[in-house]
């Protein structure tokens, strides 16, 4: 296999793949029926009968955004994972709170073939920026640098002055982590005259990659590529040296379907984006992430064979992700419910300076800058992000039962 490519998966013919999709269905849906959630959900379904796409999409969809009544009504897991939770190699907590099942294995997440399209190779160094406190994200990368046989420095978020040391006496030359936090770091190492250039190469996720941020990394010296992720499946599609699109990680199927249904869309229409894993410990049988995406049509320039889609479109619900971390609707409302003086609330993402900025717009008939200090505090408590705090008249909010207006260019 060419040095080009993480493996010969990624090359081979389009109909040697669904072949082998179609051989995999059955066995997986059959093991995920032994789980009693996926008993419940796929309750009369026969897995022999499930081997092709088309079948799949008869389907029902589980849609992400479930998961945590689901979870609370089952814990910790809803019954969705086949084996006892103690046999999970990490329990981990996205918010929501979502619960997530790290299982044992090697690159259960897809992410080495994301790390090897972004240049990443054995004996790099790469520093780590996304949470290593119980959120999922540091693990879902790691365990795609380990694959690829890569040494971690785990930076985590925050802790700049920290980390700009730490890449200047190590030298990593790798970054994974969103792509405004490598641009703080970069700042900040400029104004202290602190020597980061050793960093070239970035796999980043977890936040918009606007033109205008790529060529400013670029310009700086580290030439980045994204991937789209997701706790429950793993890497679902990554970006190669050809930056056209997408292309579907190798590990799971994706389609995109009408939002509000699971009817597949044509390729080039915009729909939600549908993901089957075929993890044997915690699978996902179309898993309706809410996020929004196309099928690009034909083939990357770079060779690889397999779907490509356009990345992320936006939400096909509420439910948005800023700096990296998914902030959703009920977790708006219990802001407000913890402050009786609020009334009807909105919190409207919008980015400044290449960073997302988020705002809680609330209704208040008294407003003072105690309470406002005081919404803050409930605010990056309970959706763990620091955000501004706009106290307005009375009945000023739109009445569109919109809680989270995410203003931010697509």
């Amino acid at each position: 296999m060419s040095s080009s490519y993480y493996d010969d998966l990624e090359v081979r013919p389009a109909p040697m793949r669904e072949q082998a999709i179609a051989e995999r269905l059955p066995a997986t849906i059959a093991a995920a029926l032994k789980a009693p959630g996926w008993a419940r959900q796929l309750a009369g379904v026969d897995p022999a009968a499930v081997t092709s796409r088309e079948a799949l999409a008869k389907l029902p969809l589980l849609r992400k955004s479930d998961l945590v009544a689901l979870q609370k009504a089952a814990p910790p897991f809803g019954g969705f994972n086949t084996v006892a939770p103690g046999q999970a190699k990490r329990i981990l907590m996205s918010p929501g709170p979502i619960f997530e099942f790290q299982a044992l294995g090697e690159d259960i997440y897809g992410a080495g073939r994301a790390a090897f399209a972004a240049g990443i190779r054995a004996g790099d160094i790469a520093i780590n920026c996304f949470s290593y406190h119980l959120t999922p994200g540091a693990y879902v990368l790691e365990t795609g640098l380990e694959a690829v046989g890569c040494a971690v420095i785990p930076g985590g978020v925050g802790n700049t002055e920290q980390q700009v040391d730490a890449i200047a006496h190590v030298r990593p030359s790798a970054y994974a982590g969103t792509p405004d936090f490598l641009k703080v770091l970069l700042d900040h190492a400029a104004k202290t005259g602190r020597d980061v250039s050793s960093l070239r190469r970035g796999l980043v996720s977890g936040a918009a990659l606007p033109p205008s941020l790529r060529d400013e990394l670029r310009i700086r010296g580290v030439s980045v590529l994204q991937c789209y992720a997701i706790a429950e499946a793993g890497v679902i599609a990554y970006e190669s040296s050809a930056r056209e699109g997408l292309i579907v990680a190798e590990h799971l199927l994706v389609e995109i379907v009408k939002p509000g249904t699971g009817d597949p869309v044509a390729d080039g229409e915009v729909g939600e984006v549908v993901v089957t894993s075929f993890n044997p410990f915690y699978p996902m049988i179309r898993l309706a992430t809410g996020d929004l995406s196309a099928v690009l049509p034909g083939e990357s320039p770079c060779g690889r064979t397999n779907m490509r889609i356009r990345g992320w479109l936006g939400r096909a619900d509420q439910t948005t992700k800023v700096k990296g971390m998914f902030v959703h609707p009920g977790q708006v409302v219990e802001v407000g419910k913890r402050h009786p003086q609020l009334g009807r609330v909105r919190l409207v993402v919008t980015r400044a300076n290449e960073q997302d900025q988020m705002t809680l717009h609330a209704e208040c008939a008294m407003p003072s800058q105690a309470l406002v200090q005081e919404v803050g505090v409930t605010l990056q408590a309970v959706t763990k992000l620091r955000g501004e705090v706009a106290l307005v008249a009375p009945a000023s909010l739109p009445n569109d039962g919109k809680v989270i207006a995410d203003e931010r260019p697509v």
